[in-house]
């Protein structure tokens, strides 16, 4: 895997929703670095893609209430695990799980294995409430998909707080999340 400055020199034999990712961060003017992979259904495969990119990818989980009538994107550190109990009472809403890709695809226009802040973009009603864990804020970088299992990117968070979120017009709500046994 190699590492890139900015959109891929050709789009060539990339999906549009990928396309979309880049034109958005290149209209807000946000520098970002992007390496692509083939699709990590494992941890091996992502801590390669984390090394590359220098930095630890977010664990981004779409879920929803029992329902099917609230839906949230949680965005929290990659080596973190995820108690639905946890967050549940955090926000509020009992009996979370993991929602159907027909509302992925949908809200967000991504697919499973690609799910991403990045797809945020395409929530245009704000149906997507966004949570992220306290602990992704504290570093300087974080990593997610173009919309996109097979490329990752690396920005800063800051970028991604303070520019790409009001682009979207979604806020997000800061939740703690322990994640241990």
């Amino acid at each position: 895997m190699e590492l890139y400055q900015g959109r891929p020199e050709s789009t060539e034999g990339r999906l549009p929703r990928e396309i979309r990712t880049y034109d958005f961060l290149d209209s807000l003017k946000i520098p970002y670095l992007r390496t692509d992979h083939e699709p990590a259904n494992n941890m091996e495969a992502c801590n390669e893609i984390d090394a590359v990119l220098g930095v630890l990818i977010c664990k981004n989980l779409f879920l929803c209430n029992r329902q099917k009538t609230s839906f949230y994107l949680l965005m929290m550190p990659g080596d973190k695990k995820f108690k639905t109990k946890e967050l549940s009472s955090q926000i509020g809403s009992a009996r979370l799980s993991f929602a159907d890709p027909d509302a992925m695809l949908r809200y967000l226009d991504i697919e499973p294995g690609a799910v991403s802040i990045m797809g945020l973009m395409n929530d245009k009603n704000h149906d997507i409430q966004l949570l992220i864990d306290e602990d992704v804020l504290k570093d300087e970088y974080l990593g997610c998909h173009p919309c996109v299992c097979t490329s990752s990117l690396r920005l800063k968070t800051k970028d991604v707080i303070d520019k790409y979120l009001p682009a979207t017009g979604h806020a997000y709500r800061l939740v703690h999340l322990v994640g241990e046994d």
